[in-house]
C-alpha cells in the first residue's frame, strides 16, 4: 500500500525530531530515527543512491527515477531535519548557555528510554552480542571523554568535519554535533548558520553527502549480514553516550579560543563549572571546555558555592524525555 500525505507529514515530524536532536552536542539523530521506526529505511534509501540513477532519469524519466530514489521519503525527512536543525540550533545554543542542566536532563531521560527500545530489537542475545554491547559502550564512553580541539576555519577541514560528523549523526548514541565540538568545528558551523555564509555551508554539506553515501553502504551491509551484532553494538553506543549528557558537570580544563592556551578553570574563577562562570560574565565566546567530569547534583552544588542544582526540575524533565520516547516509539510502531 502506498503512503498518503499524512504518512509523509509524520515522516517530516520525525525528521524534525532528528534535526533537533542533532543540533545538541551529545544527542544523536540516529537514535531518534531508530526509535521512530525509520532507521533501516533511511540507511537503505541512502545506500541505494548510485550513479545508475542518472541513467534511469535520462532513459526512463523523472517518475521512475523518483520512485527508485524513494524521493518522497527523502524529501519529507530531509525537509524536517533541515528546518529543525537550522532553527533549533539557535534555541539549543541559548539553552546550553543559560539552562544547561535542564536541557541535558530532558535528553538524559530520552536516552535512558532509548536504550530499552533499541536493545529489545536484538532478536537473540549471546556471548558475541554481549561483547558487541560492551564494546559499543566502551567506545562511545571514550568518545564522550575526548577533549575538544581548537577551532579551525579552513575549507578542507570543514569538508572533512562534515564527512565525519554525518557518519556520527546516523549512528545511534554518537552525536554528530558532539563530534563537531571535539573536532573544533561546531562554532565554525554555528557561525556560518548565523551569518548565512552559504559558501561554508555548501562545503560542509558536500562533505556530509560524501560521508553519508559512503558510510550508509557499510551500515546496510552490516544490517543484512550481522543484524543482531549491529543492533547490540548500536545499543552499546547509546549506553556509552550517557556520560556526555549527564546534566551535572565539573569543568577541569578550559581553552582560551583566541590563543589556544589551556588552563585549569580554577585559574579564572572559584566556581568549578565553566557554564556558571559564563552566565555570570555573559561571555560565552572567550573560553570553551576542554576536559570535564560528571558528578552528583549534591557535589555540583557544593563545588559551586551551594548553588541550586535544580534536582527536582531536572528529574521531572528526565521523566518528560522518557515519556517522549514512549510516544515516538508508539508512532514508529504503527504500520
Amino acid at each position: 500500500m502506498g503512503r498518503h500525505f499524512s504518512d509523509y507529514l509524520f515522516i517530516s515530524l520525525k525528521g524534525m525530531a532528528m534535526g533537533a536532536a542533532d543540533a545538541v552536542p551529545g544527542v544523536s539523530g540516529g537514535t531518534i530515527a531508530l526509535i521512530a521506526g525509520i532507521y533501516q529505511e533511511l540507511i537503505t534509501t541512502i545506500s541505494n543512491i548510485k550513479p545508475k540513477l542518472i541513467t534511469t532519469l535520462r532513459k526512463e524519466g523523472f517518475n521512475t527515477f523518483w520512485k527508485e530514489l524513494n524521493g518522497n521519503f527523502l524529501l519529507a525527512l530531509l525537509s524536517g531535519i533541515i528546518i529543525s536543525f537550522v532553527s533549533f540550533m539557535r534555541v539549543a545554543k541559548y539553552l546550553i548557555e543559560y539552562h544547561p542542566i535542564l536541557i541535558w536532563s530532558f535528553f538524559f531521560g530520552l536516552i535512558i528510554a532509548s536504550i530499552y527500545y533499541v536493545g529489545k530489537q536484538v532478536n537473540t542475545w549471546s556471548l558475541l552480542t554481549t561483547i558487541a554491547l560492551l564494546a559499543g559502550t566502551a567506545f562511545a564512553y571514550y568518545i564522550s571523554t575526548l577533549p575538544s580541539l581548537a577551532s579551525n576555519n579552513s575549507n578542507f577541514f570543514l569538508f572533512f568535519a562534515g564527512a565525519i560528523a554525518i557518519c556520527a549523526m546516523i549512528l545511534p548514541g554518537i552525536s554528530g554535533s558532539f563530534i563537531l565540538v571535539v573536532l573544533g568545528a561546531y562554532k565554525t558551523l554555528s557561525d556560518a548558520i548565523n551569518d548565512w555564509d552559504f559558501k561554508r555551508l555548501a562545503i560542509f554539506a558536500f562533505g556530509a553527502v560524501v560521508g553519508l553515501l559512503s558510510f550508509s553502504k557499510i551500515l546496510k551491509w552490516l544490517f543484512k549480514h550481522y543484524y543482531n551484532l549491529t543492533m547490540a553494538l548500536l545499543t552499546g553506543f547509546i549506553v556509552g553516550s550517557l556520560n556526555k549528557i549527564w546534566p551535572w558537570k565539573i569543568t577541569e580544563t578550559v581553552m582560551e579560543k583566541a590563543t589556544g592556551n589551556m588552563m585549569p578553570l580554577n585559574d579564572l574563577t572559584p566556581l568549578n563549572t565553566l557554564s556558571l562562570f559564563q552566565q555570570q560574565t555573559h561571555n560565552f565566546d572567550t573560553y570553551k571546555v576542554v576536559a570535564e567530569k560528571s558528578v552528583l547534583p549534591t557535589t555540583f552544588s557544593n563545588m559551586n558555592g551551594n548553588i541550586d542544582a535544580h534536582t527536582i526540575t531536572a528529574v521531572g524533565l528526565m521523566i518528560l524525555g522518557f515519556v517522549t520516547i514512549l510516544a515516538l516509539e508508539k508512532i514508529g510502531s504503527k504500520k
